[in-house]
């Protein structure tokens, strides 16, 4: 496992060479460090990388660098909650709401309804309570 302060230290005495970045498993920029260390712009960039490490809390730096060796519930209690969707049949939906009339059972009823209405066998309060029923 890495550490927060072999890191720095590193940083501080050979960063402008990179050391601390192939350390730290990021070799592409050690490379990129190596190639410019002429220019002492690496040991700069190093300098200031110095006091980030030594700032950086235990838990952000093994978040960032020690992530293979963290327990895969680790960082679980940063995380925001999730949404689950859970797509049921309709041998569970009728579990949960119970036996389903078909749609064409309704329709004819609903047809037989209107023709009692229109044949004046039911009044017009009699027929919105039936299909009001009906429909519920």
């Amino acid at each position: 496992m890495k550490s927060k302060g072999t890191a720095a230290l590193l940083a501080f005495l050979l960063g402008g060479f990179g050391v601390h970045k192939f350390y730290l498993g990021q070799s592409g920029q050690g490379v990129m460090y190596v190639l410019f260390c002429w220019t002492f712009i690496p040991a700069v960039i190093a300098l200031i990388e110095t006091f980030v490490y030594l700032m950086m809390s235990e838990q952000e730096f093994n978040k960032r660098y020690n992530q293979q060796y963290l327990p895969a519930y680790a960082g679980a209690g940063a995380q925001m909650g999730q949404n689950v969707t859970i797509n049921l049949g309709s041998e569970q939906l009728k579990g949960l709401t119970g036996p389903v009339a078909p749609a064409r059972n309704v329709l004819e009823e609903l047809q037989k309804l209107k023709e009692l209405h229109v044949a004046g066998v039911l009044t017009d309060e009699e027929f919105t309570v039936q299909k009001q029923r009906m429909l519920m």
